[in-house]
């Protein structure tokens, strides 16, 4: 039996709705269809990946963050960063829980950096993190833990569950001091039911029960999954990235004061890695769950779905897109129907500083300095925002992204700047874009988010098919 099957070509194992991997049959006289161009039958769009294929190699350029964090330099002045960050919170934040970590972490973090200087090579980095992971992390967090000890979130969060469990509704009617503001959508309550369910009776109850240590699982469990996603080959730990990652100062202090947001931060990058990947169903399902913890996630829909339109056709993009939306208006529709002014009034007006109570976030960013000039400086701020997000809009539009890199950046891009530009912001929400343009390149080895190229052996022309002999 001769086959059909050109050698060097992989059958189609996976669901395809863009354009054919299998090349057309030669011109007659074997030559490509126009100088200077692809034969027929190939494009120079990149080819959808099958599943389980990876279709994006890691690049050996100087500037692999891989590559880059592995020299003693770079984890010592990392180091050094991380214990001046810590070190300065006792002296300038009037936060109680602030200024604890930073007399926890500052030291540890001087160790771990002690450790990349002194130990061997192999095990100079793992010591360190495992280091700063104790003394940023670890210890800080069960310290305040049993003691009930957390910024106000914590507590409107673990409230909503109980609000959710008695009334019907994670929202209160009239609200009339700030922490009485919930400005987070219904999803959130989830991370509060454990409190409700152990109580704070002992100290078991009072760790295990606290919406933080589920804000942080939540993170981890969604970053090993993107990692697993996105690496190129499985011989790759995450476990050293990661811990990096969450012992450095800018998700160690969320994590153990609040860390409302680490959650978001998760689903968003696991929501990438599913697109890229072709897991319409879990990518919908898993965006769903980000549009209904916050607002700020619902850019993170359209960059998906062109991401899937790009890569794989219009089919799974609009399966994805009505996946997400569908869940996301099953979940809000209720609030929605039975308290709609509380639904705007706490989730829209009072994040933009339109209540008459004013939210808690203030550091010093563009939006919030142009707001405290008055109501004029309040519309310049909005109105910049809007800007800035059309213009991101613009270029999703004309450059598709053609990778989870590619998406992420998108999405970090529009984040930075509402967070920017909005009337009022924290420092610690810069965290979203930056994880996320982060993570995916450590996880995939690759620093650019360049669209890859066909293999060079689809560049020439196709050999004939042989028996199998």
């Amino acid at each position: 039996m001769v086959s059909t099957r050109t050698p060097g070509f992989s059958r189609p194992r996976g669901r395809f709705t863009g354009r054919s991997r299998t090349p057309a049959p030669p011109t007659p006289d074997g030559t490509p269809s126009a100088p200077g161009r692809l034969p027929l039958g190939f494009s120079s769009r990149p080819f959808p990946r099958q599943r389980g294929e990876s279709t994006f190699p890691p690049t050996p350029d100087r500037l692999n963050p891989a590559r880059l964090a592995s020299t003693r330099t770079v984890q010592l002045l990392g180091c050094l960063i991380a214990a001046g960050w810590a070190a300065a919170f006792p002296l300038v934040s009037d936060l109680p829980n602030q200024r604890l970590w930073g007399l926890v972490a500052a030291p540890s973090y001087a160790l771990a950096g002690l450790l990349c200087l002194t130990l061997p090579r192999r095990f100079a980095a793992r010591a360190a993190a495992a280091v700063a992971m104790v003394g940023a992390v670890l210890a800080p967090l069960a310290l305040l833990a049993l003691h009930g000890r957390h910024q106000s979130e914590v507590m409107v969060v673990e409230r909503s569950a109980h609000l959710l469990l008695t009334t019907g509704s994670p929202y209160l009617p009239h609200p009339v001091v700030v922490t009485d503001y919930n400005p987070y959508l219904p999803a959130m309550t989830l991370f509060g039911m454990p409190r409700q369910l152990l109580g704070d009776g002992n100290a078991f109850a009072r760790v295990a029960g606290d919406a933080r240590i589920w804000f942080a699982l939540t993170f981890v469990a969604c970053l090993l999954a993107s990692w697993r996603l996105l690496r190129p080959s499985r011989d790759r730990a995450p476990l050293l990235p990661l811990a990096v990652l969450t012992a450095s100062p800018l998700i160690a202090l969320a994590l153990v004061v609040g860390g409302v947001d680490l959650p978001l931060i998760g689903v968003c990058c696991l929501a990438m890695a599913l697109a890229e990947r072709d897991r319409t169903v879990g990518a919908g399902l898993v965006l769903a769950l980000a549009c209904t913890l916050k607002w700020t996630a619902w850019p993170a829909l359209p960059v998906a779905a062109l991401l899937l339109w790009r890569l794989y056709g219009r089919r799974p993009a609009a399966r994805t897109a009505l996946i997400a939306f569908g869940t996301s208006l099953a979940v809000i529709l209720p609030s929605v129907l039975t308290q709609a002014d509380a639904l705007r009034e706490q989730v829209v007006r009072f994040p933009l500083g339109l209540t008459a109570i004013r939210t808690p976030a203030g550091s010093p960013l563009p939006g919030k300095v142009l707001a405290g000039f008055g109501p004029t400086g309040h519309s310049v701020s909005l109105a910049l925002m809007t800007m800035g997000g059309i213009g991101v809009a613009i270029w999703l539009l004309a450059r598709p992204p053609v990778s989870a890199i590619a998406a992420a950046d998108l999405l970090a891009a529009g984040l930075a700047i509402a967070f920017m530009l909005a009337p009022a912001g924290r420092f610690g929400y810069l965290a979203l874009p930056v994880v996320l343009v982060i993570w995916p390149r450590l996880a995939a080895r690759r620093w650019t988010s360049r669209r890859p190229v066909p293999p060079p052996r689809m560049l020439g022309r196709p050999e004939p098919a042989l028996p199998r002999g």
